[in-house]
Formats: structure tokens, C-alpha cells, sequence
């Protein structure tokens, strides 16, 4: 039997890594693309790569970047991917009402850069795109699902909406198998540290520690259905094994408040919130996203796939690891000293 190779745009990030994980452990050979730069940011795949050999994982890592289609042509040449994941983005959003271009150029147009050198040089590979809940941004329809009209409020979002839509177009242009999941905020141990969730987590770990006293956020009360990461990239794997392409929400079906997920965080250990955490209007967005909350049954009805790990197990999870991780970081810094 031919193993089967998968192409991963943003393996480096904490979905990629997750993903690049999943596929392994299905026997996949695994290709990941990196941008060429003078650091490495390679820690949520260094475990992987560094054991490559020793446990026989198949991954290949290329440098290039969704701002280069010729970089994509030759990758896509030399990989020759069964499937692709397109999860590589400025995923930031409030980042994004900074450096709008940069945003549309990578997360919008650079998903066209890479169907058009699929279209070139794998058409019949599997593509998967990760469209975002953020597109539905001033909501229209509670809870969202996969006819919900969009209404995007960042750069982000309408960046990612465009993503959404070429990845249609080129579907019902080309007869490509191209799919896209609309996934709701989902987290884990591995969110990068200046998205909230990580950020409150983070900071519970060094208050605790007796590092740092105080936590500055934004507006406590947006609404976000928050799911678990490791979870999220299952189903990106399901719809890419479907005869048919389409598009999903993936999501929990329950929406919490930052404030609620803030609570919960520093209840873990065993903090009072209200004396270690204070307002900054520098974090508020332009324009803010109330309310999120996903309609994932088409979801489970046609991939089979259903969240398990609810919100305050999440909270707990990411919670715990940050407490070890920094216990650690301490106990190295200790007997380098």
C-alpha cells in the first residue's frame, strides 16, 4: 500500500503541529513549509523532527512562503502531496488592524497562490482550507452554521473570507476536492502566548509563581466558543477522506465570556482574579465580535465528529501546563546558575 503524503502550510503553528501529529500517526509522510528567517520557530515540531529517525516518522520540512508562488510550484513539485493543509495565516486579529496588507497579501491572497499552483501542478490532490469563525464577525443568525451570512470586523476576518470564497470558486471552477472547515476559536498548551486565552494562562502560571502581579486585558465580556485544539484538526483530517468536498463548522456549541474563562483559569490556581487583573483600552479591536457560537451537526452527521473536551476542562488543561512549563523553565534556569 502507498503511503499517503500531506503537504502542511503553518506546521510550525499550534494547530500544524497538532495536525503534522495526527497524520503521523496514521503512517502519513508528512511535509511541512517554513518560512526562510534568522531564528528558528520550530519548538512545536522539534520533538517530531528531532525523532524522525528513532521512531521512523516521515517529515520533511522546505522553506518557502505563501507570498512566493514559485516557492509553492516547486514544493508542490518535489512533495507531489496527496493532501494539502493550507493553515498558514497572520492569525492575529487584532494584530491584523495593524498590518492590514501583510494580513491580506499572506492570509487572503496567499491562499490563492497556493490553489492556482495546485491547480498547476497537483490537481488531484485534497485541499483543505481554515476558514475562520471570525468571518461571521457582526453575527446574523445564532448560533452560526454553514449558511449563516458573513459579516466580517478585521482585516483578518475579510482576509480569511476571501480565502473561503476563492477556495469555492476554484472547487466549482477547477472540479477540485477543495474544502474548507470554518473552525471557532480553539486552544490549547500550545496557543501562541498573545492570544487571550494563552495569555490569561500564562500570566496565572507567573502570578502564581510569585513573577508577576499584574494581568492587563481588554473587553471581558466578547463571547467565544472555545474547543480543543487536538480535536479541531481530527476533523480537518475527516473532511479530506470524504468522496465529496464541502465546507463545515467546527465548534462546541456553547459560548463562554473572557471573563468566564478568566475565572475559571486563576480558580485553577487557586487566585482571586479581581486583585491581579485590569483593564487596557490598548487591547480593545476597532471594531469588536460579541458573540460567537457554532453549529457543528452537519459536522457530526456527515464526518462523525463531535467535541469532547469542554470549556472548563480546556481552561484547566492549558492552566496545567503552563504552571509545569514555567516550573521547568525555573528548576533550568536554577542549575544553570
Amino acid at each position: 500500500m502507498n503511503t499517503k503524503r500531506a503537504l502542511i502550510t503553518g506546521i510550525t503553528g499550534q494547530d500544524g503541529s497538532y495536525l503534522a501529529e495526527l497524520l503521523l500517526s496514521k503512517g502519513y509522510e508528512v511535509h511541512g513549509i517554513i518560512r526562510r528567517s534568522s531564528s528558528f520557530n520550530t519548538e512545536r515540531i522539534d520533538p517530531l523532527y528531532k525523532d524522525r529517525h528513532e521512531k521512523g516518522a516521515k517529515i520533511t520540512l522546505h522553506h518557502g512562503d505563501l507570498s512566493d508562488p514559485s516557492s509553492l510550484i516547486k514544493i508542490l513539485g518535489e512533495a507531489q502531496p496527496d493532501e494539502i493543509y493550507n493553515l498558514a495565516a497572520q492569525s492575529h486579529v487584532r494584530v491584523s488592524f495593524d498590518i492590514p496588507e501583510f494580513t491580506g497579501d499572506v492570509t487572503g491572497i496567499g491562499t490563492l497562490r497556493l490553489l492556482d499552483a495546485m491547480r498547476q501542478v497537483t490537481p488531484k490532490a485534497r485541499f483543505y482550507q481554515a476558514s475562520s469563525s471570525e468571518m461571521y464577525g457582526l453575527v446574523q443568525e445564532v448560533p452560526q452554521k454553514e449558511t449563516t451570512p458573513f459579516y466580517p470586523r478585521s482585516p483578518y476576518a475579510v482576509a480569511k473570507l476571501y480565502s473561503h470564497w476563492i477556495t469555492v470558486n476554484y472547487r466549482e471552477s477547477y472540479g477540485l476536492h477543495a474544502s474548507s472547515g470554518i473552525l471557532f476559536n480553539h486552544e490549547s498548551p500550545r496557543r501562541g502566548e498573545t492570544f487571550v486565552t494563552r495569555k490569561i494562562t500564562r500570566a496565572v502560571a507567573r502570578i502564581k509563581a510569585g513573577l508577576q502581579e499584574k494581568l492587563f486585558l481588554g473587553n471581558l465580556e466578547s463571547k467565544r466558543d472555545w474547543g480543543y485544539a487536538p480535536e479541531y484538526v481530527e476533523a480537518m483530517w475527516r473532511m479530506l477522506q470524504q468522496d465529496k468536498p464541502d465546507d463545515y463548522v467546527v465548534a462546541t456549541g456553547e459560548t463562554h465570556t473572557v471573563q468566564e474563562f478568566l475565572e475559571v483559569a486563576f480558580a485553577r490556581a487557586g487566585l482571586d482574579p479581581q486583585k491581579h487583573v485590569s483593564f487596557d483600552e490598548r487591547y480593545l479591536r476597532p471594531a469588536e465580535v460579541d458573540l460567537l457560537i457554532g453549529d457543528a451537526s452537519k459536522a457530526k452527521k456527515r464526518l462523525g465528529w463531535e467535541p469532547k473536551v469542554k470549556f472548563k476542562q480546556l481552561a484547566e488543561i492549558m492552566v496545567d501546563a503552563d504552571i509545569e512549563q514555567l516550573k521547568k523553565e525555573m528548576e533550568g534556569r536554577h542549575i544553570r546558575n
